[in-house]
C-alpha cells in the first residue's frame, strides 16, 4: 500500500509540475503577442485559441512560428530571395557590350573605317618607312642597313617621318574603301528565291570597287606622303609641299602615278577581300561559331593581306617609281609598261620585288589590326540586329 501512494504522489507531483510549465509557456506566448506591432493583429486575421484551436477553424496539431509570427517569416523569405537573387547574378555576370548610339548609318560604317585605318597604320609606321626606303633603294639595299641609316641620320623620330600624313590618308581612304564595300556588297547580293545578278563571286567585285573609289579620292595624299618620306629637307609640311609641287611641277603631277596604281589597287583589293571573306566563311563552318574572335580576324586579316601583296607587288614597285619622277636623277617613266620593262633590265626579277620581305612585315600586322579594329568598332557602333538586317 505504501508503494502504491508514492507513485500515486509521484504521478501527481509531474502532473502538477506540466501543468505549471504549460502555464508559463502559455503567458510567454501572450506576452510575445502583446509585444507584436499592431500592423501585425489585422481585424480580417484569424484569431487564436490557446486551446489548440482557431476561432473560425477545426482543431491544429500545434503552434507554428508562421502563426504567431508572421512579420518574421515575411522577413526571412524577403532575405532568403534577396540572397538567392545575389547568388544568381554572381554566378551569372553578364557583361554587355559597350554601345555608341550614332543615328546615321553611313556615319557608323565611316567612323569604323577610319579609326581602323588610322590605329594601323600608326602601329606599323616605322616599317612603312623602312619599306618604302626598300622600294627606292634609298639608304641601302636591306632592312638592317635601312633602319641603321634612318636611325643615325634621324634619329627615332626618323621612323615616324610622314606618319601624320600617312594618318591623315589612310584614315580617310580606310573609312571610303569599307563603306563603298559593304554598300556594293549590299547591291550586289540577291535576295532569297532570286538569281544572283552576277554569275561570280559577290566579294573581289566589291573589294576592287572598293579600292578604285578610295584611290580616286585620296591619291594626291599618297604622292605627298611618298615625297616627304625620302626628299628630307624639301618640304616643311603637307601644305608645303601640295605648294610647291603644284608651282613647279603642275597639279598633274599630284596623280602622277594614278593608271599604275589603279591598275595594281583592283587586282590587290579584289584579291584581298575575296581572301577575307572566304577565310571568314571557312572559319565559321569548321568551328561552328557564328562569330569571329579577335585572334581569328587577325590572323585572316593578315593572311588575306600577305596574298594579295604577293600577286601584286611588282605593279606597287612601279608606282613608287613613277610617284618620284626625276627626284635626284632619277629615269622618268612614261608609263607602266615602261615602268616594268626598265626596272625589269635594269635591277633583273628581283628588283620587281625589292621590299617584299618589309611590305609582309608591314602588311601583316597592319591589315589583321585593321580588320581586328573594324570589327571591334562595329560592335560599339552597330548593334547585331541592324548587322542582321544588312
Amino acid at each position: 500500500m505504501a508503494g502504491t501512494r508514492g507513485t500515486a504522489e509521484t504521478l501527481t507531483s509531474r502532473a502538477a509540475s506540466a501543468s505549471a510549465s504549460q502555464m508559463q509557456r502559455q503567458r510567454m506566448v501572450a506576452e510575445r503577442v502583446a509585444a507584436l506591432p499592431p500592423l501585425v493583429c489585422k481585424p480580417s486575421d484569424r484569431t487564436l485559441d490557446f486551446s489548440g484551436r482557431h476561432a473560425d477553424a477545426g482543431p491544429v496539431g500545434e503552434f507554428e512560428l508562421r502563426t504567431l509570427f508572421p512579420q518574421v517569416e515575411a522577413q526571412v523569405t524577403e532575405d532568403n530571395i534577396k540572397e538567392l537573387k545575389v547568388a544568381e547574378k554572381t554566378k551569372k555576370v553578364i557583361i554587355k557590350p559597350v554601345r555608341v548610339k550614332v543615328k546615321n548609318h553611313n556615319l557608323k560604317r565611316l567612323l569604323c573605317g577610319a579609326v581602323a585605318g588610322a590605329f594601323s597604320r600608326t602601329c606599323v609606321a616605322p616599317l612603312e618607312t623602312i619599306r618604302t626606303h626598300l622600294m627606292v633603294g634609298s639608304g641601302g639595299h636591306t632592312l638592317p642597313a635601312v633602319f641603321n641609316h634612318i636611325v643615325s641620320e634621324e634619329g627615332w623620330r626618323g621612323l615616324f617621318r610622314g606618319n601624320g600624313v600617312n594618318v591623315l590618308r589612310v584614315a580617310p581612304s580606310k573609312a571610303i574603301e569599307l563603306f563603298a564595300y559593304d554598300t556594293v556588297k549590299k547591291f550586289l547580293i540577291s535576295k532569297e528565291g532570286e538569281k544572283p545578278r552576277i554569275p561570280f563571286p559577290i566579294a573581289p567585285v566589291a573589294g576592287a570597287t572598293a579600292g578604285v573609289c578610295s584611290t580616286l579620292v585620296m591619291y594626291p595624299l599618297e604622292l605627298l606622303k611618298t615625297r616627304l618620306t625620302i626628299q628630307r629637307g624639301v618640304y616643311d609640311n603637307l601644305l608645303h609641299a601640295m605648294v610647291k609641287i603644284c608651282k613647279e611641277e603642275g597639279p598633274k603631277e599630284l596623280y602622277r602615278g594614278l593608271t599604275p596604281s589603279l591598275i595594281g589597287v583592283m587586282p590587290y583589293a579584289a584579291t584581298n577581300y575575296f581572301a577575307y571573306d572566304t577565310l571568314r566563311k571557312f572559319y565559321r563552318k569548321y568551328t561552328k561559331q557564328e562569330r569571329v574572335g579577335n585572334v581569328a580576324t587577325l590572323c585572316i586579316g593578315s593572311t588575306s593581306a600577305a596574298i594579295s601583296s604577293a600577286f601584286t607587288f611588282p605593279l606597287e614597285v612601279a608606282r613608287k617609281q613613277m610617284q618620284l619622277g626625276a627626284v635626284s636623277g632619277r629615269v622618268v617613266y612614261r608609263d607602266l609598261f615602261h615602268a616594268l620593262t626598265s626596272i625589269l633590265e635594269q635591277q633583273g626579277t628581283a628588283g620587281l620585288y625589292r621590299g617584299l620581305a618589309a611590305s609582309c612585315f608591314k602588311l601583316i600586322p597592319a591589315a589583321g589590326i585593321s580588320f581586328m579594329c573594324y570589327e571591334g568598332m562595329k560592335q560599339i557602333l552597330i548593334d547585331d540586329e541592324e548587322e542582321q538586317r544588312r
